[in-house]
């Protein structure tokens, strides 16, 4: 945002001054797909993908780096699709929403059916890929994460709350995408990860909805803050899941796929959140929200980063083991040997 001086400023030279010059513009053009894309949001995508990728296997040979890098276009197909076909769908409200009306549809920077026919190869060609270069089963989660996107929680927002938990269940999937991708299996560590991203997205999107409800009710999207108005039962749901996040994290180091390191920092990164969740039950005002939506901005690439960086020998072996069950040792077979003739 920029400031007045009180001096006077040169003119651009030949900006575009128009939704259409911008579009004709190759750059333009460029960051108006990036944008249909939500290009933010994929990106977080793709990060908890990796963890999920990573803590599956061991990263030492060319072939996983080549499958992780595999695994990450597939993901960012499927994203972009969702994220465009959302677009598509909810670009009148977009119109009506200030944060939202720059959006390249709303803005006339692209055509429906240009943003559509994008969507439409971005969705499929996802998993079609994860499916030729990963596995089957990443590639049904790959599907399964955009038609929960598309059908159901964008239809489910001008409808009820609940479309906040449906949307929890679409950013879970991509680290179990990770895991599958990485062992084939889609085994307890995989949903612990996603347990935790569903729990973790909770109080991020009521902080999120309650900072711009004003801008939601415009869009006529049914956020529970919304209707809410005291803020009780929104500010009780964020302790909840904030306070749930706390066994969720120790849970890895239970199952031998983290450390003690993880354990601790997770806890005490997780005690931290819940502390502003208390304090926006407390407050119940637009401050409290905004330090709960920043704390869970920090919380989360904390937590992956100590996943990763503490990652337990065991696991990077590639093989969860026999403690659980998920996974069976691997068992060598000698041949016998020749009888003497």
């Amino acid at each position: 945002m920029s400031e007045s001086t009180g001096l006077m400023q040169p003119a651009p030279l030949a900006a575009p001054s128009t939704a259409s010059d911008r579009a004709a513009d190759p750059l333009g053009l460029l960051s108006a797909y990036i944008e249909l894309s939500k290009a933010r949001l994929s990106a977080l995508v793709l990060a908890t993908t990796a963890v999920g990728f990573v803590l599956g296997t061991q990263m030492n040979t060319p072939r996983a780096w080549a499958l992780l890098f595999w695994t990450l276009v597939g993901t960012a197909l499927c994203a972009f699709g969702a994220n465009a076909m959302n677009q598509w769908i909810e670009h009148a409200r977009d119109a009506r929403m200030e944060r939202t009306r720059g959006r390249p549809l709303p803005a006339g920077l692209l055509s429906r059916p240009h943003a559509l026919t994008f969507a439409l190869l971005t969705a499929i060609g996802g998993p079609l890929l994860l499916a030729w270069q990963t596995n089957l089963l990443t590639a049904m989660l790959g599907l399964l994460t955009t038609l929960l996107y598309v059908a159901a929680y964008t239809p489910l927002k001008p409808l009820t709350p609940l479309n906040t938990v449906v949307g929890a269940v679409c950013g879970a999937i991509p680290p179990m995408m990770g895991w599958t991708a990485a062992t084939g299996e889609l085994a307890l560590p995989a949903w612990i990860l996603g347990g935790l991203l569903f729990l973790w997205q909770i109080p991020h999107a009521l902080a999120l909805s309650w900072l711009y409800r004003d801008d939601y009710e415009r869009g006529g999207f049914r956020m529970l803050p919304i209707i809410d108005p005291s803020g009780r039962l929104t500010c009780q749901a964020a302790v909840l899941y904030a306070l749930a996040l706390l066994p969720f994290g120790l849970m890895l180091t239970l199952h031998n796929v983290c450390g003690a390191v993880f354990a601790i920092g997770s806890l005490v990164t997780g005690l931290l959140f819940v502390l502003t969740t208390l304090w926006l039950f407390i407050r119940r005002d637009r401050d409290s929200a905004r330090r709960v939506f920043f704390a869970s901005i920090l919380y989360l690439p904390v937590v992956m980063v100590l996943m990763v960086a503490d990652r337990t020998p065991l696991n990077r072996s590639g093989v969860y083991t026999e403690l659980i069950g998920i996974y069976d040792a691997p068992v060598s077979v000698t041949p016998p040997a020749e009888t003497p003739r």
